[in-house]
This record gives structure tokens, C-alpha cells and sequence, in this order.
């Protein structure tokens, strides 16, 4: 079944911020070999499901703006976003949020974009080896080329939230 892409309308039924077609372009710019190496689109759409997925999880409380409409599928598109000063159309998929779609998709043919956590370990001792964790670090991996291909569309950090005055 090929992936329906979010053509800025609202799809109620979009799986992906960027085609696979878009996707390859996207890496092979950047000469990310590994894309075109996968075994097929069927695998390439797969990814690409898992990194929207991954995005909607990660993401989808931080997004500026509000949906356009309640029945989409999808974060996007949105309506009142301003990034970098400027207004982001509401009928379209910013380049920012298709491009971090892509890399993570990527990421998603190596490793798990959000693997499942077990209690973290102060210390772990072997023999003469020894490690131990910072206080308070996370155990989810971090996508910082993404955060910082996305951060112009977030607003405030994962536990903030607004403040408005009345």
C-alpha cells in the first residue's frame, strides 16, 4: 500500500510529512548511502510511518500553533506558527518538519527511535570497569540534528508551558 503524504490540506488519512521520492532526494543531497541502500519503498515507507510516529510522540505537545482542522491525521499542517519571523502558511508542511522527518527515518533502519526504558543504574562495576550515570540524565536517545531542524517550530521545552495573564 503506498503512503499517503500530507499535501497541507489536512489529510484524515496522512501517514508521512515527506514522500519517499522527496526522502531519497533529501539523502542522496547529503550523500546518506545508507537510505538507498534499504531493500525496497515498501521498507522506505515503513520508516518513514515510524518516524512520523516517533515525531507525533516526541513532539506533538511542543508544535506552535493549532491544527487546521480536528479530523487530520497528523500534526500538520497548522495554523498561527511563526518561525524565524515569519508566518508559516497553514496549507502546506514546513521543509524543516519533511527534512526531520527524513533523517529519522534514517535514524529508524539502525536503531529504535523510542526503545522501550528499564530503570536506570547509578553505577556498574566489572572487574576494574566502572560507569555511572549523572543524576537526572535521559535514557531516551536524543536527536539533536533534529531538535534543531524542528526548534523553530516549538514553543517552550518539554515541561514548560504557557503562561498567559489575565
Amino acid at each position: 500500500m503506498a503512503i499517503v503524504v500530507e499535501s497541507g490540506a489536512g489529510l484524515s488519512n496522512a501517514e508521512s510529512y515527506v514522500s519517499v521520492a522527496d526522502a531519497t532526494t533529501y539523502h542522496a543531497a547529503r550523500g546518506n548511502a545508507a537510505w538507498g541502500l534499504l531493500a525496497s519503498d515498501t521498507i522506505r515507507e515503513q520508516l518513514l510511518r515510524k518516524a512520523v510516529d516517533y515525531m507525533t510522540q516526541a513532539y506533538g505537545q511542543r508544535w506552535k500553533g493549532e491544527r487546521i482542522n480536528s479530523t487530520q491525521a497528523l500534526d500538520w499542517p497548522r495554523y498561527d506558527v511563526v518561525a524565524n519571523g515569519y508566518y508559516v502558511p497553514s496549507d502546506s508542511v514546513p521543509l524543516g518538519v519533511a527534512h526531520a522527518c527524513a533523517e529519522l527515518a534514517l535514524r529508524a533502519a539502525t536503531v529504535s527511535l523510542a526503545p522501550d526504558v528499564t530503570r536506570l543504574k547509578k553505577r556498574v562495576k566489572v572487574g576494574p570497569i566502572e560507569t555511572e550515570y549523572e543524576p537526572g540524565s535521559s535514557a531516551l536517545p536524543r536527536f539533536t540534528a533534529v531538535d534543531n531542524m524542528l526548534a523553530a517550530y516549538l514553543g517552550g521545552g518539554s515541561m514548560m508551558v504557557a503562561v498567559v495573564r489575565a
